[in-house]
């Protein structure tokens, strides 16, 4: 069934995800600590604020696993995708707009890239985090032993050390939708690099989906 509330909170909560994330990298110019724990807690708040509308996935990835273990209906599915992208854009687009009024580069919005690693390696860094991500999202939101009153902070907590261990090597995404936000203003490499962060994603999405039924996170 159409629920336009559920793609309205999908929008919104990555929109907040992007938005503190990337802004915590350019406007605040803070620390791998300090970015790690504002995409943490940003998908921690957009989860207790609008997960109990949409589920809370603001990521295409999680969606994706999502659909495979079978809760979320392929509709559903698609038009929470297309909410993710346009809520990243959004957050991208004001982030940008911040950071001209403030004259820093305009091409400079928190865009993951990686210069100092072959585009294989960054397949694996982004595989591999994603794979951990989501299998700690299916087991702590599962029916059978999830535990809902602390999934959001849990998800969050495993997002921010995450994103901490791999800043330096591929700037951290586990979500094609954070990368396609800020890349599609910035360009250069960033676009360029931008299907590492689309596949790997969602090849560590669909891995966990299957893993997490072995854990009996779909019984």
């Amino acid at each position: 069934m159409f629920d336009l509330r559920k793609y309205i909170s999908e929008f919104l909560g990555t929109f907040l995800l992007v938005f503190l994330g990337t802004a915590t990298v350019v406007i605040a110019k803070g620390d791998v600590l300090a970015i790690g724990l504002a995409f943490g807690l940003a998908i921690t708040i957009s989860a207790y604020a609008f997960g109990g509308i949409s589920g809370g996935h603001f990521n295409p990835a999680v969606t994706t696993a999502m659909l495979i273990n079978r809760r979320i209906g392929a509709v559903d599915a698609l038009c929470y995708i297309i909410s993710q992208i346009i809520g990243a854009i959004a957050a991208s687009f004001f982030v940008q707009l911040f950071v001209k009024a403030l004259g820093f580069k305009a091409t400079a919005l928190g865009q993951t890239d990686f210069p100092t690693i072959s585009a294989s390696m960054a397949m694996l860094v982004e595989g591999l985090i994603t794979f951990l991500f989501l299998m700690v999202i299916l087991n702590v939101t599962s029916d059978d032993h999830g535990n809902s009153d602390f999934a959001g902070l849990v998800i969050g907590i495993t997002l921010a050390f995450l994103i901490i261990v791999a800043l330096n090597l591929t700037g951290g995404s586990l979500n094609p939708a954070r990368s396609i936000g800020p890349a599609l203003f910035a360009g250069g490499s960033a676009v360029s690099h931008l299907w590492v962060y689309i596949v790997a994603p969602e090849i560590g999405a669909i891995l966990a989906a299957f893993c997490s039924r072995i854990l009996g996170s779909e019984d």
